[in-house]
């Protein structure tokens, strides 16, 4: 299994360390209260992830269906 470097440097997104210590920071110190809220966190942008791609998925299902599949009707 490979993880993240703990910081990145291509600036895409915060590293692991600075996550870490923004929610160690907002739970003020409480380690175990900054752990609780991250996996919320996580948990919820799962969720939304998840939630997503189910409507995406229900969208392109739709489209097909209309639209029939592609080439409908050049079979002899």
């Amino acid at each position: 299994m490979s993880h993240e470097p703990a910081e990145r440097w291509d600036g895409r997104a915060p590293g692991v360390e600075t996550i870490a210590t923004a929610y160690l920071a907002a739970a003020g110190g409480d380690a175990g209260l900054a752990l609780r809220r991250a996996i919320a966190d996580a948990l919820a942008d799962l969720g939304e992830a998840e939630r997503r791609t189910r409507q995406r998925d229900r969208l392109i299902s739709r489209g097909y269906v209309r639209a029939g599949p592609i080439g409908r009707g050049d079979w002899p």
